[in-house]
């Protein structure tokens, strides 16, 4: 009878204890419930970056090397994510598939040109509708949404050309243009720019315009073409940057340089060599690191909701052999 007494008050005892610890446990686990958030927020330490696309022209030119250049100079600066991608050569269809693919990806903002007024304006309406800022750059689409433009004047840079031609010949010329494209339209403008000004000289005459395709050796071929049709021609513009260097190819074969006036785009290695060697009289000098650099910056203040101008042309201007080197480099020379 004692050992089964003393068996029952062994088992309550185990059972109070058992009780005594469940309920330190619950009052424990309550306590800590209580001093909990109902949700923990995540918390991240970095801030999230803003994914933006450079679509250029033709993805291996040496001008839109530079364009890139900059605009990676900002995307650091900023740090943000760039992507640089675009056709091998230029084609027109290609690059605004580009387009679609990065506004479907919904990226933060484009920066591209606007090469052709009609089939450019409705893709960057659509983008824009759809809440992703574009930027042009180089070339504008100025009746689209677009939200700002950076860049050259392209009309007032074939001006400026016009005028040099017409200066250092004397007013006497019978001029072959070379343009890039036929169909982009800051090529249009350059070549409009250029008519309009020598249209009043004289003894300045234009005798072909032929398309080059944004190639040397188009570009060459094209020269080549127009000396055999027309003897005449003692002048060349070249409207996009390696229009001046095929035909400056085709000057030499011919033995030409001392009776041809060329004037050129830009200022690629091989430009500055033919220009060294007097074989291309002038250039127009823009600003392509500049384009690409403040694209970006403009990007990052439209997305901060800060002010910018619609409309920022970068400088241009029309140089001669006597005017290299040029400064600041970053604008000129494509790194090795």
């Amino acid at each position: 009878m004692r050992k089964r007494m003393k068996w029952i008050g062994y088992t309550v005892a185990i059972l109070l204890f058992i009780v005594s610890a469940l309920a330190f446990l619950y009052c424990a686990v309550k306590v800590y419930v209580y001093q909990q958030p109902i949700h923990q927020p995540a918390v991240s330490s970095e801030k999230e970056k803003y994914h933006f696309v450079l679509v250029p022209e033709e993805l291996d030119n040496d001008y839109w090397r530079l364009v890139e250049k900059g605009a990676k100079a900002a995307a650091k600066e900023t740090d943000i994510i760039l992507e640089y991608v675009g056709p091998k050569q230029a084609n027109i269809e290609e690059h605004i598939n580009i387009i679609e693919k990065a506004a479907a990806s919904k990226v933060d903002g484009i920066m591209t040109q606007g090469l052709n007024e009609e089939q450019f304006t409705p893709i960057i309406n659509e983008i824009v509708e759809n809440n992703i800022p574009v930027i042009t750059v180089d070339t504008d689409a100025p009746n689209s949404k677009r939200t700002a433009y950076i860049g050259t004047d392209n009309y007032y840079a074939g001006f400026i050309a016009g005028r040099a031609l017409a200066e250092d010949t004397g007013g006497k010329a019978n001029v072959a243009i070379i343009t890039g494209s036929f169909a982009a339209s800051h090529q249009q403008l350059r070549v409009q720019g250029f008519k309009d000004a020598v249209k009043k000289e004289k003894g300045i005459r234009v005798i072909a315009i032929e398309e080059s395709n944004i190639t040397r050796v188009q570009a060459a071929e094209k020269a080549d073409k127009i000396l055999k049709e027309h003897p005449e021609v003692n002048a060349f513009y070249g409207t996009s940057a390696l229009d001046a260097i095929g035909i400056a190819k085709v000057i030499e074969q011919f033995h030409l340089e001392d009776e041809t006036y060329i004037i050129g785009f830009d200022t690629l290695p091989e430009t500055i060599d033919y220009m060294k060697k007097g074989t291309i009289e002038a250039t127009v000098v823009q600003e392509p690191y500049e384009m690409g650099y403040r694209a970006v910056k403009m990007m990052v203040d439209l997305l901060e909701g800060k002010q910018v101008s619609s409309l920022n042309n970068t400088a241009t201007k029309v140089i001669h052999k006597n005017d290299l080197p040029l400064r600041p480099a970053r604008n000129y020379e494509v790194e090795p």
